[in-house]
């Protein structure tokens, strides 16, 4: 339960991470399926979780998977910025 709580906050800085990027409609959508997923994370810890491939399952698990694709998107983005900002210097 540690580990998925821990995935939901990194999700939850998301999109953050799309606005830094200069990706606004990914933020928005980010944002809508941030509703959901903490909807589905109430609902499953205090009442009986939501039938499979419902709406709030999915977008519980779509909202951890473009989470985990902005963290990539925003490491590459620092990685070629550093490497921009050292080539400059030399």
């Amino acid at each position: 339960m540690g580990v998925t709580l821990m995935f939901m906050m990194l999700a939850t800085l998301t999109p953050f991470l799309f606005l830094r990027l200069n990706k606004k409609l990914y933020a928005a959508i980010q944002s809508v399926l941030l509703i959901g997923m903490w909807f589905y994370f109430f609902v499953a810890m205090f009442q009986t979780a939501p039938a499979p491939f419902s709406i709030s399952w999915i977008m519980f698990y779509l909202s951890l998977i473009v989470a985990e694709v902005a963290w990539i998107m925003f490491i590459i983005d620092e990685v070629k910025f550093m490497a921009l900002r050292r080539s400059n210097l030399y």
